[in-house]
């Protein structure tokens, strides 16, 4: 399952996503990953969840975001819930990439994946919505 959290900077999209990601650690029976670009959450993300700086990795475009999102779940299979903030900025403001790399998400079985989306919901292809749901 995807869920996007979409609205213009400063909509409260990451604040959203930090109450949604405390409350998944407090409820999953497995482990729970948030990527970020730069340290921005460090203090604000409880230090129950794993919080990756996609920085750290040098990971930039679709491509490699997904690679780092399956490889987390094919290295710790008790992975439940990985969020993502910043994803327009980590991958890249085409959102034909960005439908194509939710496509291949949404393959990924037993995980459930929030992303934060700067920008207008009308500013989608209507093909995202096939993959994710909006919060």
């Amino acid at each position: 399952m995807i869920k996007l959290i979409i609205g213009k900077k400063g909509s409260g999209k990451t604040k959203k996503l930090v109450e949604m990601l405390n409350a998944a650690v407090e409820t999953s029976l497995g482990n729970v990953v948030c990527i970020e670009k730069g340290d921005v959450l460090t203090f604000t993300v409880t230090h129950k969840a794993r919080l990756i700086d996609s920085c750290d990795y040098n990971i930039s475009g679709y491509g490699e975001y997904y690679g780092m999102l399956a490889g987390i779940k094919a290295g710790n299979n008790d992975v439940t819930h990985i969020f993502g903030d910043a994803t327009l900025r980590i991958g890249s403001r085409n959102y034909g990439e960005l439908a194509d790399f939710l496509e291949r998400l949404s393959k990924i079985e037993d995980v459930e994946f929030v992303f934060t989306l700067s920008c207008d919901e009308q500013e989608l292809p209507e093909k995202i919505f096939d993959f994710a749901e909006k919060c």
